[in-house]
């Protein structure tokens, strides 16, 4: 059975667009999975910091895939991983090389220890509600509604599409 998945991604940190490019080939070459949509690249201003920050390069993708939610959250961080992201225990919005979220998991809600889906924050961040409406302008967001009712809260944040490059599909 092939699920439909959408990731945010992000990186704020060394080269941040083939960051982002080289995450999308991982997402790819994932067991069962296809990267079926790319929303260009998005700079955005780092949020929640306690430090200033290098804009964030931001994008979102939508996966076909045969990966249960928690196992595809678990690849997700071994991508992460792999891009030399570190996480320290109780630090919460440092810079990093990479971050995927696993923001839609067809039309599923989780909640438990591990997997929150829809993403928590999904509503709250302009870097992941315009780019997943430019790749799903139809999206409705399980239990929140239309993700394109959610864009007048964020209309404040600083946010700009990159006309080149924009990630590739």
């Amino acid at each position: 059975m092939t699920h439909l998945a959408y990731v945010a991604l992000g990186s704020n940190l060394g080269e941040r667009a083939q960051n982002l490019r080289a995450a999308i080939a991982a997402l790819d070459a994932l067991p069962g999975t296809h990267v079926n949509a790319a929303s260009s690249m998005y700079v955005s201003a780092a949020m929640g910091a306690d430090e200033p920050q290098p804009d964030y390069f931001n994008g979102v993708v939508g996966l076909d895939t045969a990966l249960a939610p928690h196992a595809l959250l678990a690849a997700l961080q071994q991508i992460e991983h792999a891009a030399g992201r570190t996480r320290i225990a109780g630090i919460r919005n440092t810079a990093r090389t990479l971050d995927l979220d696993l923001l839609l998991f067809d039309d599923l809600v989780i909640a438990d220890h591990g997997l929150r889906v829809p993403h928590p924050l999904l509503q709250d961040r302009a870097f992941v509600l315009l780019p997943l409406l430019e790749i799903a302008p139809g999206c409705v967001v399980p239990g929140r509604g239309p993700a394109r009712d959610m864009l007048p809260r964020v209309a404040s944040q600083r946010i700009a599409r990159v006309a080149e490059p924009a990630i590739p599909a």
